[in-house]
């Protein structure tokens, strides 16, 4: 199995496999769809969420239980942020349970920023 894949089905044809740059990209759509999020913060300054940028701020790895996702985002200033950090949480386990059907061990919200929008 390729490092990094992730299986997601066998049939008579061949496995079925995702990669973490794959997940990594779903996860980026739900963050830029998320209400309360205006960014991600990744190994460059904060930066506004971007079709081309999906990805930054977002690290997917295989756990033993399935997979931790961390997500480090930069908030709408006024919003509370518990409220936001739990709304992504919940929003990134479902979606990428839904779309991969793997299992979802944790989803770890960074909350690195808060900005006007």
């Amino acid at each position: 199995m390729e490092k990094g894949a992730h299986l997601v089905a066998e049939s008579d044809l061949g496995p079925v496999m995702i990669t973490e740059g794959a997940l990594a990209q779903i996860v980026g759509h739900v963050l830029a769809e998320s209400y309360g999020v205006v960014g991600t913060a990744g190994r460059s300054p904060l930066r506004r969420l971007a079709r081309n940028r999906l990805t930054d701020g977002v690290s997917v790895k295989r756990g033993p239980d399935g997979l931790d996702i961390d997500v480090k985002v930069v908030v709408e200033y006024g919003l509370k942020l518990a409220e936001v950090a739990a709304t992504v949480r919940s929003r990134v386990s479902y979606e990428v349970g839904r779309i991969t059907g793997l299992p979802i061990a944790a989803v770890t919200v960074h909350i690195d920023g808060a900005r006007k929008s």
